[in-house]
């Protein structure tokens, strides 16, 4: 059963059937899925909701797919970390962390390549596709493989080897593209215009991005039924931010939390792949493009998509927009592994150095409840941090352990 009625243009309101699409005919601007929420009231509860899987697909009334049958390789519902050690270091009493890196092929980006997958599948494609920084590209490959659909993988041929093995492993035709994400992106529209396949962040992008709603629904679901004080969010396009603002809205709209979300929300990006911050500090909403140049490579979107609607959210949540360096990216996911025991990717890094910069602002107060949203896992951006490496070796005898390790007994 699926609650949803039509697409309809989030610039000039024109409305069109559900069909495999992403810009208005006549304005060329997005279109996002609408709901009967009105629907959706009377056939969820807290209890129906704690009743079913322990998977994204728990909340599938609130998904533009039958959730009955969906391309299933149990993404979501993944762990919320007090943050107790990091907390302390930061003097922030109530840290959370959502740990999305433990998904399936090890990032978020399962959670929207399933819906994706899913609506492909029903509209009776047999190809699925993606123009990917790397994570989308693993979990693309992995869902096509489990709905046995043949796949395209199309990324940047200077992409972190640990996201190549990831996403080869299942088995797509992989393409390499010499160029930057935007590059890669702007050849898939042409192949998708040609060709018919379902380009999961092209034609089936409306259905592909409102998987990213699950990551505000299982917050809210996991801290009792209610919003946090401040979230943070790494941001490449700014959908996966404007979703989660959403799916707060959604739950409160049908009554799973009471109070209306006053949620701040705070975009954290790479100094060398930020334009959404540099319109943020400039105090405009018309984000100019960039090359991006940056070791956060799951961040590198120099056009951001939803950059402006990501700006109209921070500024009705009075929230802020932070850029950090490449040094402390590295510097902040050493930090988490050392007291969290989280390994996270280059994106996890930036959420924690702007955490950090927030804390030091004084934007986030002690005893704020906080939520920072690590979307991917280390062992996919290794060359990030293998100047950290500091292994000792040593001869197979106890002299040479006490003499090298500076031991004394």
């Amino acid at each position: 059963m699926t609650f949803t009625t039509i697409h309809r243009c989030k610039e000039c309101g024109r409305e069109y059937p559900l069909t495999p699409m992403n810009v208005c005919d006549f304005c060329f601007g997005p279109v996002e899925i609408q709901y009967d929420y009105a629907e959706i009231k009377k056939h969820v509860s807290r209890k129906s909701i704690e009743s079913g899987p322990n998977t994204m697909w728990r909340y599938a009334p609130f998904l533009p797919v039958d959730g009955t049958n969906p391309v299933d390789i149990k993404a979501g519902f993944t762990p919320l970390v007090k943050a107790d050690r990091l907390g302390e270091m930061l003097g922030l009493n109530n840290l959370y962390l959502k740990n999305d890196s433990v998904n399936p092929t090890f990032s978020f980006k399962d959670r929207v390549v399933a819906v994706a997958a899913t609506a492909a599948r029903d509209f009776g494609f047999d190809t699925i596709a993606c123009a990917s920084t790397g994570n989308l590209a693993g979990a693309v490959a992995a869902h096509a493989a489990k709905a046995g659909m043949k796949c395209y993988v199309f990324i940047p041929a200077d992409l972190e080897l640990g996201k190549i093995i990831g996403a080869s492993i299942y088995g797509p035709n992989m393409v390499a593209v010499k160029g930057n994400y935007d590059d890669v992106n702007r050849l898939c529209s042409e192949i998708a215009d040609q060709y018919g396949w379902a380009f999961v962040n092209i034609n089936m992008r409306p259905f592909y991005s409102e998987g990213s709603k699950t990551l505000g629904y299982e917050v809210a679901e996991q801290l009792g039924w209610r919003t946090p004080d401040h979230v943070v969010v790494p941001s490449a396009s700014g959908s996966m931010f404007t979703k989660i603002w959403k799916g707060f809205n959604e739950f409160h709209d049908v009554g799973l939390i009471d109070d209306k979300p006053t949620t701040r929300m705070h975009m954290a990006q790479p100094v060398g792949s930020s334009p959404i911050v540099t319109a943020y500090d400039e105090g405009v909403k018309e984000v100019r493009p960039i090359r991006p140049n940056t070791i956060a490579k799951s961040l590198a979107i120099g056009n951001p998509a939803d950059g402006y609607y990501a700006l109209n959210i921070i500024e009705k949540t009075n929230g802020t927009a932070h850029a950090v360096p490449d040094e402390v990216i590295v510097e902040s996911i050493q930090t988490l592994a050392s007291t969290e025991g989280i390994f996270t990717e280059t994106a996890g890094g930036v959420t924690i150095g702007v955490l950090k910069a927030l804390v030091e602002e004084g934007t986030i107060k002690k005893d704020d409840l906080t939520v920072a949203y690590i979307t991917g896992n280390g062992l996919k951006t290794q060359e990030a941090v293998e100047s950290l490496v500091n292994t000792v070796t040593i001869d197979p005898d106890f002299a040479s352990f006490e003499k090298n390790l500076g031991m004394k007994r």
